[in-house]
């Protein structure tokens, strides 16, 4: 597998495009399109919120009916949630139009929004958005960047990663983009996430490898412990890159899925660490687990306490906030059997042994917790499962963001 730059673009017959639509925002890209020259097998995972935006019930309609996709709309700023039937309207609307101009069919375009909750939409600068985009597209990395930076929100950075790998004889690329920093939480996938692939795959087998891959991905992040009403993971092929066919599990379907997983993992990871006011990335590695979800749910509850999130912050070795994340995880496991480290930048401190406090200097956690990315590692010492979950910390600035969030 070979890491190669760019997103939505990388693979072969894919465009993008951005453009400022004032849609919220003033002086400020807040639109982006993705478009594919030929239809797409389209997979998609969506938030498992009761309250579920208009274009997520747009999108699931088409994955679930169809499978197939060409094009994709998105906006910032507002959410086109809880918008009643009109939200329904924008989605026929927009798809309407993207459709008219790309000469595709509107069910062939999913539309996606991300941003305040209630707002209603003004259509005249959508559309106008989506005229402005249509003659932009473009398949350059630097198009998919402007795309990338049209879906942020309260985002501090553009999301993207890109692998290729080798597929019979040909060369298969796998990329993508998302978007998250705030009402992050590990149930589906907290976000805006889109894939694009040149591979020639069977679309159930592609559903089948999206919804197993999120439960190691986009599950395992946590910001703030809220699930959006908005999270959509869409992942479209078109078949370009000319390979036979995948339709079942083999060889060249597992090396596809390790593609898929990079780049779903590397986004997972960047919009972690981009959680809104964070100053580090927090990542929770459980190994010795009595099975793999265990494991998870573990990991998920050390990655979203609030009070470990506050001492990640404060550079505090406070290890009694990680023993009762690990303790109300609904786990049963012997507290005194697991030992607990701090890593970062390749140094490791014990400092939790077998019911005990280890003998470590506070001075040197501190300086293990002072980084840019730090690690939690618990070895629950009861079998042979594993688990990683990502999350960041939780500083005043969080607070002054979602303060202010609709201003």
């Amino acid at each position: 597998m070979k890491i190669i730059k760019g997103g939505v673009t990388a693979a072969k017959g894919f465009k993008a495009a951005g453009t400022a639509a004032g849609i919220k925002y003033e002086g400020r890209k807040d639109m982006a399109m993705i478009w594919s020259g030929k239809p797409c097998v389209t997979a998609g995972v969506f938030t498992s919120n009761v309250v579920k935006a208009a274009p997520v019930v747009w999108d699931q309609r088409i994955v679930k009916e169809s499978g197939t996709a060409q094009a994709v709309v998105v906006n910032a700023g507002i959410a086109n949630a809880c918008t009643g039937e009109q939200g329904m309207t924008y989605c026929r609307e927009t798809a309407e139009a993207a459709g008219g101009l790309l000469g595709i069919p509107a069910d062939s375009v999913l539309v996606c929004s991300t941003g305040v909750i209630g707002m209603q939409l003004k259509m005249d600068r959508l559309i106008g958005g989506v005229r402005a985009m249509v003659p932009e597209l473009g398949d350059t990395p630097e198009a998919g960047t402007l795309a990338a930076e049209a879906i942020m929100t309260t985002d501090t950075i553009s999301k993207q990663a890109a692998v290729q790998i080798e597929i019979g004889g040909k060369t298969v690329t796998v990329g993508g983009m998302s978007k998250g920093s705030g009402m992050i939480h590990p149930n589906m996938c907290t976000m805006l996430g889109f894939v694009t692939t040149d591979i020639n795959i069977d679309q159930k087998l592609l559903q089948e490898l999206l919804e197993r891959d999120v439960k190691d991905t986009f599950n395992m992040i946590t910001v703030d412990g809220d699930t959006s009403t908005n999270d959509t993971l869409l992942v479209m092929a078109n078949g370009e890159a000319g390979n036979e066919k995948i339709t079942k599990e083999d060889g060249d379907c597992a090396r596809f899925f390790e593609a898929l997983h990079y780049v779903c993992e590397t986004l997972a990871k960047m919009m972690a660490g981009d959680g809104e006011g964070a100053t580090k990335l927090l990542e929770v590695k459980v190994t010795g687990a009595a099975d793999k979800e265990k494991a998870r749910v573990l990991a998920r509850s050390v990655a979203g306490s609030s009070l470990t999130k506050a001492a990640m912050y404060g550079n505090d070795a406070n290890f009694g906030r990680i023993l009762c994340a690990l303790g109300y995880s609904g786990v049963q496991f012997n507290p005194d059997k697991l030992d607990l480290f701090y890593e970062a930048e390749g140094k490791k401190l014990l400092i939790y042994r077998d019911g005990l406090t280890a003998d470590y200097s506070e001075e040197e956690a501190t300086a293990i917790l002072d980084h840019e990315a730090v690690t939690v590692l618990a070895d629950m010492k009861e079998g042979d499962a594993s688990a990683t979950a990502w999350g960041c910390d939780l500083t005043e600035e969080y607070v002054k963001i979602n303060a202010d969030y609709r201003s």
